[in-house]
């Protein structure tokens, strides 16, 4: 669905560089991407999604370059959302998530019957159909978040590329929301996820991609992937590696002090 291509970036005035060779999404892949603040997370999103071009490589999506689609038929097929949402206007939860819509529409961008049942699904699916006719300003930061969220659900989109998704979210709506996307996934959807949750990453993802330093460290099953030898290079020696007592899956824990321990 998503193919990149020795994907190089660097940004003016910085020494800081990203380069991932290759990197291929598909059908019914869930990928998490993980790593410490400043690995480039956001920034390969935003290449992924053609917000960002890279000083050298190319995205494909369906053997496409991405470069030579406009933003319309990019948004027909790819959903991105970015870690930072904003909107000039105080719309309400209900506009915001109509404009996922307007990608499908012609004309005068009238939406018909089946564009309102998407927009209730969308609604129902983030826990924001009870709050649809309340304006922007009067959103929690977590709000505001399934509320955009809501919005790139209601493109239909076949690629999801999500920066952050779950910051600002309790327990609840963050456990919620990686079911939503391990269930889309199973569907036949190709999502990405950049994300520093990464126990709900261990324990939903079908594929982990670390990166530090703008390099990509290891990629594959979580078993494969989290492993203390990569964790202690990524992340140093204050985090603790066990098991999920359902899943088996790798995960994650602090490393006490001394003082927690009396």
């Amino acid at each position: 669905m998503l193919e990149l291509i020795d994907i190089q970036h660097k940004f003016p005035d910085s020494d800081w560089s990203l380069y991932v060779p290759s990197l291929n999404l598909s059908c019914g892949e869930l990928l998490c991407i993980i790593g410490p603040n400043g690995s480039g997370k956001s920034t390969l999103l935003r290449i992924a999604a053609g917000v960002l071009a890279p000083v050298q490589g190319r995205v494909r999506m369906k053997r496409q370059d991405l470069s030579r689609l406009n933003r319309r038929a990019i948004a027909r097929q790819l959903g991105y959302l970015p870690q930072e949402t904003a909107s000039l206007y105080d719309f309400t939860v209900e506009e915001i998530v109509r404009m996922g819509r307007y990608p499908h529409t012609t004309g005068i961008g009238s939406l018909g019957s089946s564009d309102l049942d998407v927009i209730r699904q969308s609604l129902q699916l983030t826990e924001m159909d009870a709050l649809a006719k309340r304006p922007l300003s009067r959103l929690s930061g977590g709000e505001r978040k399934r509320a955009f969220l809501a919005s790139v659900l209601s493109q239909k989109p076949q690629i999801l590329l999500l920066d952050e998704p779950t910051e600002a979210l309790d327990i609840h709506h963050q456990v919620q929301f990686f079911r939503i996307l391990h269930d889309l996934a199973k569907d036949g959807l190709a999502i990405a996820v950049a994300t520093h949750e990464i126990n709900l990453a261990s324990l939903f993802s079908s594929t982990l991609l670390v990166l530090s330093q703008g390099e990509i460290v290891e990629s594959g099953p979580p078993d494969k992937v989290l492993t203390p030898s990569t964790i202690q290079t990524v992340y140093g020696e204050t985090v603790l590696m066990g098991r999920h007592p359902q899943t088996n899956r790798p995960t994650l824990f602090p490393k006490a002090t001394p003082e927690n321990n009396k």
